[in-house]
């Protein structure tokens, strides 16, 4: 009698498929963008960024997106604002409670507002938001810090992601009365099908040494929690050659500059092979949103084949 009830017609799942939380680390270092302006402006790479981030929201309605400023010395959240700042929309682009906001704030925005899907409109104000804010609040003493506090800035991502993760895991427990209880002793992980995590990297400064030790516990929590971390390093030695220059013979970097550059991408290297993410460096910093759609758009399972040829000089696992 148990085959012939259909009891198992109430236990079966939705086929929706899983959130995807994409936590982007943006290395705001302004002197580093000020090399970087005659290539690639940081106008420029913002709206590459925010074309990504669109393309990985509407890849399913339930992605989510965080954005964090590894800045020097400090650490702080461009999207989602802070709590104390005006309220700002969701992860996923729809407003939290709060007044409503005016699409007309900016000039720029209310020129384009009726041609813009909302949740990408105001995913991008608030990134411009916080970010003219966080420019505004550097101080010039800062800009003589040759790194940015990036080991914040994953802790930071670390806090979110699991935060979310948590909500996420007692409200599937809360609806669900077949699901199954969690174990205190192995918590739940971006692998168990309720988020995938994942965090990606704009890096443009080296010199990580003095925060090798937290940078190594917050690479341990990465790969505990099944986050990979990937990295998009671009370049800031030489601009990109345009088609004429591309025929010349190259010119070697100065030794201070390939030293900085060769320590620091072997850390990152080895923090992307332990937590099997993709290890990117960018020489052609114009072609920023390429790099971005083919090699970190697709998910953890996919991205890997559309990257073949990244390591084939393989992972420097010496200390960095």
């Amino acid at each position: 009698m148990d085959n012939l009830d259909g009891s198992d017609h109430y236990s079966k799942t939705t086929d929706e498929p899983t959130p995807s939380l994409l936590t982007i680390i943006l290395d705001t270092h302004p002197a580093a963008w000020v090399l970087l302006s005659p290539t690639l402006p940081l106008s420029t790479a913002l709206a590459h960024i925010l074309v990504f981030i669109n393309a990985h929201l509407a890849c399913n309605n339930s992605n989510e997106v965080c954005i964090i400023a590894a800045h020097p010395h400090r650490a702080e959240f461009l999207y989602p604002s802070p709590p104390n700042t005006t309220p700002e929309p969701s992860t996923n682009g729809h407003e939290q409670g709060g007044p409503e906001t005016s699409d007309n704030d900016d000039g720029v925005e209310g020129q384009d507002s009726a041609n813009t899907y909302r949740p990408f409109r105001l995913i991008r104000r608030t990134l411009l938001h916080s970010l003219n804010n966080l420019l505004a609040t550097t101080p010039p003493s800062s800009l003589q810090t040759p790194t940015v506090s990036l080991s914040g800035a994953l802790t930071l991502a670390l806090t979110y992601t699991n935060r979310l993760l948590t909500s996420l895991s007692a409200t599937k427990t809360s609806t669900s009365s077949t699901s199954t209880t969690i174990d205190n002793n192995n918590p739940p992980s971006s692998t168990t099908g309720i988020l995938n995590a994942r965090i990606l990297l704009v890096s443009l400064t080296g010199n990580l040494s003095a925060q090798y030790i937290p940078l190594t516990n917050a690479i341990f929590a990465c790969s505990r929690l099944g986050i990979a971390i990937s990295v998009a390093k671009i370049s800031t030695s030489s601009p990109s050659p345009t088609k004429e220059e591309a025929h010349q013979p190259t010119t070697t970097t100065t030794a201070p500059q390939a030293n900085a550059n060769a320590e620091d991408a072997t850390f990152l290297q080895q923090a992307s092979d332990s937590t099997h993410g993709i290890y990117l460096p960018i020489h052609y910093p114009r072609g920023l949103l390429q790099y971005l759609m083919m090699a970190f758009l697709p998910d953890q399972a996919t991205s890997p084949h559309l990257s073949a040829g990244i390591g084939e000089q393989g992972v420097d696992f010496r200390a960095a």
